[in-house]
């Protein structure tokens, strides 16, 4: 289904460069990858990459922090 979308020039020109940053073969495929990246779950995972747990633990607390 095509639907005619009345936009200003300003928002035309933002469209123009949303399409070329993410290099889509339309402007229907640049709002998609947008709105796709905006509404999934922000994930933490592999944050801290890949390293081992000993390293990441290392350092945590001060000799001083101790009790």
């Amino acid at each position: 289904m095509v639907t005619t979308v009345q936009i200003s020039e300003d928002t035309l020109e933002l469209l123009k460069k949303l399409k070329a940053n993410t290099q889509s073969a339309s402007y229907d495929e640049a709002i998609r990858k947008v709105v796709i990246s905006c509404i999934r779950e922000k994930s933490l995972g592999g944050y801290l990459g890949r390293k081992p747990s000993s390293q990441l633990l290392k350092n945590l607390r001060d000799k001083h922090d101790r009790i």
